[in-house]
This record gives C-alpha cells, sequence and structure tokens, in this order.
C-alpha cells in the first residue's frame, strides 16, 4: 500500500510479482492453500536469484535499461530476505552440521548437503553452501 500510495512504480510492480507468484502456489494442485514462512522465503529468494540472472544477460547484451530495473527489483526482493552468512559464520554451521553427521570424507557430501540445505534455507545460497562442504570435506 505504501509503494502504492507513494508512487513508486517499479517497487510495486516488484511487489505484485511477488504476490502473484505466492497465490499460484497455494492454488497449485497438491496445495494446502496456505503458505509457511520457509516456502515465502524461497520464493522471494528464487525470485531475486532469476532477476540476478536476467539482469546478467542484459548487461552482456548492453541493455542497460532493463538491467537497471531487473537490479532494482532484485533489491526490493532482497529487501524481504533475511541477512546473509558472513562466510566465517557459514564455515561454523557447516563444521557443526559435518560434526553432527559424523561425515569423514567427500562420500558423506549427500549427508551434509541435505541436512545444511534445510538447516541453512534462507541464510546463504545453496551454491556457497556446496562449495564450503566441498572445502571441508576435502
Amino acid at each position: 500500500m505504501d509503494a502504492m500510495k507513494a508512487r513508486e512504480k517499479e517497487k510495486l510492480e516488484a511487489l505484485r510479482g511477488i504476490k502473484k507468484v505466492m497465490i499460484e502456489a497455494k492454488s497449485a494442485a497438491g496445495s494446502t492453500g496456505e503458505l509457511t514462512d520457509q516456502e515465502c522465503l524461497k520464493i522471494i529468494q528464487k525470485l531475486a536469484k532469476q532477476g540476478t540472472d536476467s539482469a546478467t544477460i542484459y548487461k552482456e547484451q548492453n541493455r542497460l535499461d532493463l538491467y537497471d530495473q531487473e537490479m532494482f527489483q532484485v533489491k526490493v526482493f532482497e529487501s524481504y530476505l533475511p541477512a546473509k552468512m558472513s562466510d566465517s559464520d557459514l564455515a561454523e554451521s557447516i563444521k557443526a552440521i559435518i560434526a553432527e553427521v559424523g561425515a569423514s570424507g567427500m562420500k558423506d557430501m549427500g549427508k551434509v548437503m541435505g541436512i545444511a540445505s534445510k538447516k541453512l534455507a534462507g541464510l546463504a545460497d545453496g551454491k556457497d553452501i556446496s562449495d564450503k562442504v566441498k572445502e571441508l570435506l576435502s
């Protein structure tokens, strides 16, 4: 409502995009009709990642007008996400998960990734988690 009243067209467009995807997720086949906070965060993360990927393509094609618009939307999406973990916090969390699982090498990466992906969802990017698990297990 605030974006609408302030006539912030770009922000309003981004928020309507979030609302659209959430309504679609609620009414999808097999859905309970309600979304948990985790599901909402995943939706916003997905939109932010898609926007970043699109912005990268726009920048490669010298479409800076579209790049700027896409990056503005990504910033709006990210304002609704929790702060990302620092590299040291991520390492500490993954070390704790490795100890909890009793992982000893790369053969246990699947076990560690399964738990780490669930525990750190929304706090760190999946690629960052994967890279840190590989680093710590090797």
